[in-house]
């Protein structure tokens, strides 16, 4: 992980998924700071804002809220690309044998 600089893009592949669910979110959390997967994620989250339905009950307003959407799943040869900070050099060095990471 010393080799990469801050700033440059990352080619992340699952070459393996993990057993364990801490692993298994580690990698969803690298997922999603992939630009097209940040892109869903506050798009989904615009429209959950625009169909939430607000009643009245008990002269109180109440909120029916969608459940947050899924962008990433943890599988084999899933494929993203994030820009590499050096807050993350952690995280990838715990999921490295689950990952193949090379410079772009």
């Amino acid at each position: 992980m010393s080799s990469y600089k801050p700033g440059q893009e990352l080619v992340c592949t699952v070459t393996k998924v993990p057993l364990a669910e801490n692993t298994q979110d580690t990698i969803a959390r690298l997922m999603r700071l992939d630009p097209a997967n940040k892109k869903a994620l506050r798009r989904a989250q615009r429209m959950r804002r625009q169909r939430m339905i607000v009643y009245n009950r008990g002269n109180r307003d109440w909120y029916s809220r969608e459940k947050s959407a899924k962008v990433v799943h943890v599988v084999a040869g899933a494929t993203w690309t994030l820009p590499f900070t050096l807050a993350l050099a952690g995280d990838l060095a715990n999921v490295a044998k689950y990952l193949s990471v090379k410079a772009k």
